[in-house]
């Protein structure tokens, strides 16, 4: 949730939320609620002062006077009661229309235009395209059926097998091996959360068209482990001195795919299930920026050590979703179709999360609001896919990327089942 002092009194800060789409009309809208409430809360306050002393009086006062102490204590009471009423609605309308506005974007993130995305094209050679693209050679090589997923479940569903999935838990296992030894500890989260939670989490009400609902329950599938982290540390007070908290969550995921008709509909990009290992950061406010270049700088080793061709992009303000206020997204080259696709990305999102989980940091100057930091550290599947087509050879084999063979057996190349020609 956004600061409303901030949004009042800080004009850099209303226009990083009118550069995210909020409507300057709507932010106007909000600020006049907001004044109402706060004027309506301060005679809130004078009226139970008022109440309060009214009441002390009573048994103070002199017997004759005090049937009409009663009924001026009522009085008081009554209207007291009828501005309560008031204020409840105008808090109400002001958290309702508050969740409407997005975390204002950092002053460092570009407004939009092409030249304004590509931070660096970084290392690796970008293939030519392959003999086969990444649904055909997984299909080929005998560790993707998309088909008998489709009979079972219906599109964007797919069985991984035999040595697909020994690569997938390889690089799973490396992954957390790897985030281990940078200090993120390991979290297994819960994948039905409360819809309070998909709110507090800064998910509803803008992505709800994404998650699926489990209408009997109450309970929404969660589209990344980023949920469940959000909520460890909720209504928490930390201790300056044990920050950065640094943790690196495992889930399977579930997304709708909303809007996507007839978009990526073969092989593993755009599935409704997969898995991903998550980072998630509680920084201090002040060294969060820090917190992100480490995120970032994870995301290169990792996508780099498995030798995939890849370029960084820092999002412009207009394509930020709600809760980030800057984010980087690294792009891999997918052969077949001779450019970058999303393979991950991070996200500064400062405290805008952390003000509606109520966590915050015990420091040496008060108590400060947390900052919240995520990253994808590996979209399994996609990943799996990338190695697919980046790592082919011409008769459709794969090599295993040299970091993974430790964590799958040894195994260096998953083989064709038959050889039959492209095409």
């Amino acid at each position: 949730m956004i600061d409303l002092r901030l949004l009042r009194d800080d004009e850099a800060y209303r226009r990083g939320a009118e550069a995210k789409g909020a409507p300057a009309a709507a932010i106007a809208e909000l600020l006049d609620l907001d004044g109402r409430r706060r004027e309506c809360l301060a005679t809130v306050e004078s009226l139970r002062a008022e109440s309060n002393a009214a009441s002390k009086e009573i048994g103070k006062s002199d017997p004759a006077e005090r049937p009409a102490r009663i009924e001026a204590a009522g009085a008081l009471k009554a209207r007291l009661t009828a501005v309560e009423a008031e204020l409840a609605e105008l808090d109400a309308q002001v958290n309702e229309r508050a969740l409407r506005v997005p975390n204002p974007a950092h002053h460092s993130v570009p407004l939009g235009g092409e030249d304004d995305y590509v931070v660096e094209v970084v290392k690796g050679d970008t293939p030519p395209p392959p003999a086969y693209d990444h649904g055909a050679v997984g299909e080929l090589l005998g560790i993707v059926d998309t088909e008998r997923a489709v009979r079972m479940s219906g599109s964007r569903f797919a069985y991984v097998l035999g040595d697909g999935v020994r690569v997938q838990f390889a690089l799973i296992q490396w992954v957390l091996a790897k985030l281990s030894a940078c200090g993120f500890v390991p979290v297994i989260t819960p994948v039905l959360v409360r819809e309070e939670m998909m709110e507090l989490a800064g998910f509803f009400p803008t992505d709800r068209s994404q998650v699926y609902e489990v209408g009997a329950d109450g309970l929404y599938l969660i589209g990344t482990a980023e949920v469940g982290l959000a909520g460890l540390h909720r209504e928490e007070r930390l201790a300056e001195a044990d920050l950065p908290l640094r943790y690196v969550g495992y889930s399977s995921c579930f997304r709708r795919e909303a809007g996507t008709y007839g978009k990526d509909t073969s092989g593993l990009f755009r599935v409704h299930q997969f898995d991903k290992v998550e980072m998630f950061i509680y920084s201090h406010p002040d060294r969060s920026w820090e917190e992100l270049e480490l995120l970032r700088q994870l995301q290169e080793e990792i996508v780099g050590e498995l030798e995939l061709p890849y370029r960084v992009i820092t999002t412009a303000a207009g394509d930020l979703g709600a809760s980030a206020a800057k984010k980087h997204d690294l792009e891999v080259w997918l052969p077949s179709e001779q450019r970058y696709r999303e393979i991950t990305s991070c996200s500064n999102y400062t405290d805008y999360s952390a003000r509606r989980m109520g966590t915050r940091v015990k420091a040496e100057k008060g108590t400060v609001l947390a900052h919240t930091l995520n990253g994808t550290a590996c979209a399994v599947g996609r990943t799996l896919l990338y190695i697919m087509e980046n790592h082919q050879r011409a008769d459709g084999s794969v090599a295993v990327p040299a970091v993974l063979r430790p964590y799958c057996g040894g195994l260096e190349v998953i083989e064709p089942r038959a050889k039959p020609e492209p095409g």
